[in-house]
């Protein structure tokens, strides 16, 4: 920080000057965060369009007005820059504002390429001061709540989510031309306005409430040639069994009551034990409350959390702030924009290759390479894989026949009572041999709370009939994890029934 500008920030009670650069329509919103708020206020702006910049000085009384950003960042009175121009644009003016000892917040999408967000985390690294991507739906307030209900262990553990997005030309406030020219221009690059610009909120949320990504599958298709959607996107959790899927729907004759842009979002988070609802986004469409959960025995709603979403951008600017006066840790990070623009390529990437991606191979050298290689070693573990292709190419499990008979009639010393309660099921299996063994035929009734086990014959009238090689089940019995994997789903997936 420049002299001036740190002596300044150190006298008692100095509020923090904040500085726009982009004073578009999104800006309306950004602004609401500094309106009588004791710790900072809206200082500066910048705009290159003259109409734009008289316009805004004069609606939010600025001290300093600016057409040119290198000019508000030699202002020494300006500690903090909110970087709200087209993000095609960011990575100069995040560079020129960390260089000149600014702490920064840069609006999402932080840039349009992975190497152009590496050069600005890069520079973050570089600097004391604060600077984040802001993302304003992680601050939203029933999206806020989702996460802290879900960290609670209020649905158990995380297992999915579910999100629609729907968008019209109805409803909603006036858009400029301007940003549509800007937008489309974006477009044009091959950054979907869907599923890139907006759909940044979506995967932020995903990897808000999911944790990180491993692949996504995407089909982007469109109504007009320019709005990319209908499109639908799913992905699969790093290291985890935890999945998504988010579509996009354009609906040219929905009228969508929104006091912002004419869409909305819904969201469902799918847990072991519950599952949360967020009902409300950038508009009002469902007549419900902003949140409800569902923990296994009953709903609670959530009527009193704020549902406007224009809440998300104080929220993000706050945070911006709180972050600044070392209260808080910034949401998110550069890194973590970085993470969430490299989910938001891999979809677009995945809907040009028409294939899955791993969000990896985008930066590995070779990305094809590492594709194909990973889609090859993890077809394997696929569950619906055909298993006509012989057991053995799971693992030769023959070398356990000969134990199958013991471990079978010793099933008994072995059975949890208390995990079954009432359930009660008859089971006809039929074990063929190998590795000098006979086939085997044996009945399993579970009643009461016990099992029993009839060898040499099969019951009359089972609930369930299982046939499979003895080696494998004796390697089910002995805990080997492979064929464990491979086939107690069959026989859980049909007793349930």
């Amino acid at each position: 920080m420049r002299g001036d500008q740190a002596s300044r920030l150190e006298e008692k009670n100095a509020m923090i000057h904040v500085g726009f650069i982009g004073c578009g329509r999104i800006a309306d919103l950004h602004v609401m965060a500094y309106r009588d708020y004791p710790e900072a206020r809206l200082y500066a702006i910048c705009d290159p369009d003259p109409e734009t910049l008289a316009r805004r000085k004069a609606e939010w009384g600025p001290e300093k007005a600016y057409a040119d950003y290198r000019a508000l960042l030699d202002d020494p009175q300006v500690d903090a820059i909110e970087i709200l121009c087209p993000y095609d644009q960011h990575e100069p003016v995040f560079l020129a504002a960390v260089q000149a000892g600014k702490h920064v917040a840069c609006q999402k999408p932080m840039t349009t390429t992975l190497a152009s967000a590496d050069r600005m985390v890069a520079a973050s690294k570089q600097t004391e001061k604060v600077t984040k991507t802001t993302e304003i739906y992680l601050q939203y307030p029933p999206i806020a709540l989702a996460k802290r209900l879900s960290d609670e262990g209020a649905i158990g553990e995380p297992m999915g989510l579910r999100i629609n997005c729907i968008s019209s030309p109805k409803g909603g406030w006036n858009v400029p031309a301007r940003t549509y020219e800007q937008q489309v221009r974006i477009a044009a690059l091959g950054l979907g306005l869907e599923t890139f610009d907006h759909g940044h909120h979506e995967w932020a949320t995903a990897w808000h409430l999911l944790g990180d990504v491993e692949r996504v599958s995407a089909w982007i298709d469109t109504l007009n040639g320019i709005v990319d959607c209908p499109a639908m996107v799913m992905w699969k959790g790093r290291n985890n069994k935890r999945y998504g899927v988010c579509d996009f729907l354009f609906c040219p004759d929905l009228e969508i009551p929104s006091k912002y842009y004419s869409n909305d979002e819904m969201y469902q988070l799918i847990g072991s034990k519950g599952l949360i609802l967020v009902n409300r986004g950038t508009g009002d469409l469902p007549d419900r409350p902003p949140v409800s959960l569902y923990d296994g025995a009953k709903w609670t709603h959530f009527d009193d959390v704020a549902g406007d979403w224009a809440e998300g951008f104080i929220g993000a600017a706050r945070n911006f702030i709180a972050a600044i006066l070392g209260r808080e840790q910034p949401l998110l990070t550069m890194e973590q924009g970085r993470e969430v623009l490299r989910f938001a390529m891999a979809v677009t990437l995945s809907a040009r290759k028409r294939r899955e991606v791993y969000l990896d191979e985008l930066d590995h050298p070779v990305p094809w390479w590492h594709a194909w290689w990973r889609r090859r070693r993890e077809r394997r573990d696929c569950v619906v894989r055909s298993q006509n292709r012989g057991w053995r190419l799971f693992g030769d499990y023959g070398k356990y026949a000969p134990q199958a008979r013991e471990l079978t009639m010793r099933l008994p010393e072995r059975f949890d009572a208390t995990a079954v309660g009432e359930w009660e099921c008859v089971i006809a299996l039929t074990l063929t041999g190998e590795s000098g063994m006979s086939d085997a035929q044996f009945g399993l009734t579970v009643q009461e709370g016990r099992l029993e086990v009839m060898a040499d014959a099969l019951p009359e009238h089972p609930d369930l009939s299982l046939t499979l090689p003895a080696g494998v089940w004796a390697a089910i019995l002995l805990g080997k994890n492979a064929s464990r994997r491979l086939s107690c789903r069959g026989w859980s997936s049909t007793a349930a029934r």
